[in-house]
């Protein structure tokens, strides 16, 4: 070896770039250590002519270097080449190849050429084409316009498509020119002052100025700074304009509404999709006392129900809402001062273009003086009906007992008026006699419930419910020892009922006196009377141990005028016909358990009201 070649090797070594050499006429290869790295091969490893091309990647590198190594041999025609390997321990390189061709009379005898691995720097290339790539994608395809400006002077160097859309000028109107033509004479000195303040400042900021288009139209913009750079001795900068027309003319249409829903007389909220309230108008404010810090945060329901608000109709809302639909109800709300008020309300859920829901929005009015005359017709159409109902079975019940009373007289009459028999005819006055006095007595039970039914403004008050008790026992007291019953309470001493004194008399009588009457001579008699609070009703419990009532038989007529379950001859059958008068003119209600055999419970539902 020369020392020229030598020389040259040791360089070629020092600067990492491989020495390779193929001999055609011996068809021997030689590979210095630079090269062997590269590949990734033993100190030991003997190449030999075409074993270097099986570490090309399969492909497209492994037939092109095939190709030149072909024309180098055949033709003598040199090459220089970047490729990919596959070393030998499998990894990938990039390395670029160059070959030489040295003749010796006239046909190619060697192939000598460098190698040299380049993947790093391939990858920094690679990487910088990603990066240029992607730079003018997104500057090709931005939503805003994008102009670079040379700070010196103000022109525009460079845009982007969305820019030329935007201000409607074409590529020769745009290069060159000055970006102050293009904004309006009021924003020009604003414009300015924005750009030189960024070439000083590493703060980015945001300006809204109008930008002329070609057609003469002014579009709002705002205009963002970018990255300034500097090439050569020229600093240039990138401006963001951003179309806002849209936004702005929204912002005016929302500054009407609000405008318009602020001084609207119906109230209006609106909550986010979790029911939270985020706003509310004037009018809901001034209606219900609250201000706008106490309302925002929480669900419009929770601070408006109160205990007289239904509960089912709460549900529904709270099921509307999580089932996102509409809905429209009528409710009892609350003020803040717990003034109670009737509202009409609908609730819109609002949706954006990708269909998910953004708020809620709900107007209502107060419909409190509407309501309360719905309410006082309906109770008035209720008194009417229960009057009507009642004339009803009065005018049965004078039908169908004074027909008989006078029925009975007539007949008595008639034979006294066709016996001449003086005896005989004095024999019938007593007959006559009793049928007057049941007729007497039949208009004095009907006129007792002629006066408990035209009583609609009764006056109730406050008695003690023990004192009244203990004053019948009193006075049956004869009644109660003739009979042997005994009679038990756990009515308490300080116990209250707000009630009709001579109604309630009238029923403990009553219900005393039916116990006794209809107690069964088998075992010990007894009658317990208790007590229970529930919802707006006292609830007195009369249970006794008598002869019971077949409730499937003579259910539905225990409370009739007349009406008798038993042999009883002085059941009268008016006693509970009365009770039932008495305790529903007081908007009360009577219940009965009862099985025959074990006997009765009365229940008497006493509205406090």
């Amino acid at each position: 070896m020369s020392n020229k070649l030598r020389l040259y090797l040791n360089a070629a070594k020092s600067t990492k770039i491989g020495i390779w050499e193929l001999n055609l006429k011996k068809a021997s290869a030689y590979w210095d250590v630079v090269t062997r790295n590269i590949l990734e091969v033993a100190d030991d490893f003997v190449p030999i002519q075409g074993s270097g091309i099986e570490f090309y990647t399969e492909g497209e590198n492994r037939d092109r270097i095939k190709l030149l190594i072909d024309k180098a041999i055949n033709e003598g025609i040199p090459f220089h080449g970047k490729f990919q390997v596959t070393t030998a321990k499998n990894n990938i390189k990039y390395v670029e190849c160059i070959c030489q061709v040295i003749f010796k009379k006239g046909k190619p005898r060697r192939l000598l050429g460098t190698f040299q691995d380049i993947t790093k720097k391939q990858h920094l290339v690679k990487e910088l084409e990603l990066n240029v790539e992607k730079f003018t994608s997104i500057f090709s395809n931005a939503n805003d316009a994008i102009f670079i400006v040379d700070t010196s002077n103000g022109m525009i160097t460079q845009y982007n498509p969305r820019a030329a859309e935007l201000s409607g000028f074409n590529d020769t109107e745009l290069l060159g020119q000055n970006l102050s033509k293009l904004i309006q004479s009021k924003d020009k000195k604003a414009t300015s002052d924005f750009i030189e303040y960024h070439l000083t400042s590493e703060y980015y900021s945001v300006n809204e100025v109008q930008l002329n288009s070609k057609s003469g139209e002014s579009i709002a913009v705002e205009v963002a700074s970018g990255k300034k750079y500097t090439i050569g001795n020229k600093t240039y900068l990138v401006l963001f304009f951003r179309d806002i027309s849209k936004r702005k003319s929204r912002e005016t249409y929302t500054n009407m509404l609000s405008l318009a829903v602020s001084e609207t007389n119906e109230t209006i909220i609106i909550a986010d999709p979790m029911g939270k309230t985020i706003w509310a108008n004037k009018a809901y404010l001034q209606l219900t006392g609250f201000n706008l810090k106490e309302i925002v945060g929480f669900t419009p329901g929770y601070l408006s129900k109160g205990p007289e608000t239904d509960k089912n109709t709460t549900d529904l809302l709270s099921k509307a809402i999580r089932a996102k639909k509409n809905i429209k109800v009528t409710i009892l709300n609350y003020k803040k001062n717990k003034e109670k008020y009737w509202y009409d309300l609908n609730i819109t859920p609002v949706f954006n273009e990708q269909n998910i829901l953004i708020y809620y929005i709900g107007v209502g009015r107060d419909v409190s003086i509407r309501k309360s005359k719905e309410l006082e017709l309906n109770k008035l159409l209720e008194v009417t009906t229960d009057q009507n109902k009642k004339l009803f079975n009065f005018a049965h019940i004078i039908s169908h007992n004074i027909r008989s009373h006078t029925s009975n007289l007539s007949m008595v009459l008639e034979v006294i008026k066709d016996t001449d028999n003086i005896e005989e005819k004095l024999s019938y006055i007593d007959l006559f006699k009793e049928a007057t006095e049941r007729l007497s007595e039949t208009i004095e039970y009907l006129n007792e419930i002629v006066t408990i039914q035209k009583s609609i403004n009764i006056e109730k008050r406050n008695v003690c419910l023990k004192d009244e008790i203990n004053k019948t026992k009193n006075n049956l007291d004869l009644l109660i020892k003739e009979n042997q019953i005994t009679i038990l309470d756990t009515i308490p001493d300080d116990l209250t009922i707000f009630t009709v004194p001579a109604y309630l008399e009238s029923i403990l009588f009553n219900l005393f006196t039916n116990a006794i009457r209809y107690k069964a001579d088998d075992r010990p008699s007894t009658l317990e009377i208790d007590y229970e609070i529930c919802d707006k009703h006292t609830i007195i419990n009369f249970k006794d141990n008598g002869l019971g009532i077949d409730l499937e038989k003579n259910g539905h007529k225990i409370f009739g005028m007349y009406k008798t379950f038993h042999d009883n001859s002085d059941a009268r059958g008016i006693g509970l016909f009365i009770t039932k008068n008495q305790i529903e003119a007081m908007k009360g209600k009577i219940e009965v358990e009862s099985k025959v055999g074990v006997g009765s419970t009365f229940k008497i539902y006493l509205n406090e009201n």
